[in-house]
């Protein structure tokens, strides 16, 4: 191994602005039931297969649709 190293002529990896960053959420057991299930189908990571249809979803700017119906218990 030598002392020192000449990086002056080094170029920075295209793949770096693309690193994955760690982060934590909170998913229902029914969500990831069904990612699991779908990964061992794939044979897949179910992250990965979290990752790519979250990747999908904001690729393609797909809006989630969601209608609150009012509470019944007549409390404002």
């Amino acid at each position: 191994m030598r002392r020192e190293y000449d990086f002056s002529t080094a170029r920075r990896s295209p793949y770096a602005a693309k690193l994955k960053r760690s982060v934590t959420i909170r998913l229902d057991e029914d969500t990831i039931a069904y990612f699991k299930a779908l990964s061992a189908e794939l044979d897949l990571p179910y992250q990965t297969l979290i990752n790519l249809y979250l990747r999908d979803c904001a690729a393609s700017q797909r809006k989630l649709a969601m209608a609150w119906r009012p509470s019944r218990t007549g409390a404002a």
